[in-house]
């Protein structure tokens, strides 16, 4: 069955989330081959992706990365990535790969 999944990057500079991009995709296949799919376009769909604000406090100050890490680890996704789930019209857990842009460099597991 088809599922739309994302590719989401976090643009990282000097310790703080500052932004976020995604590129989502309709495919099929188990969640491995999804993933598998998802990682072979990282590095080429970088620059076609959506850009989105990242979260920051009510004086403008963009979250550290360690706080943000944090959040991820105990499920917190709807709510660090609700503009990118709903700007493709996905339900709250959808299955994603995200991958950490630091200083500009792509931070891969390959």
């Amino acid at each position: 069955m088809n599922e739309t999944i994302l590719n989401i990057y976090l643009i990282i500079e000097k310790g703080y989330v500052i932004e976020y991009r995604a590129n989502a995709y309709e495919t099929g296949g188990d969640d491995e081959d999804k993933i598998k799919y998802l990682k072979a376009r990282v590095k080429d769909d970088f620059s076609k992706a959506y850009r989105f604000d990242a979260l920051s406090d009510k004086y403008g100050r963009f979250m550290k990365y360690n706080k943000f890490a944090k959040l991820e680890d105990r499920g917190k996704h709807p709510d660090l990535y609700e503009e990118i789930f709903s700007k493709f019209n996905i339900p709250d857990r959808p299955l994603i790969c995200v991958t950490p842009v630091v200083d500009g460099i792509i931070i891969t597991n390959d």
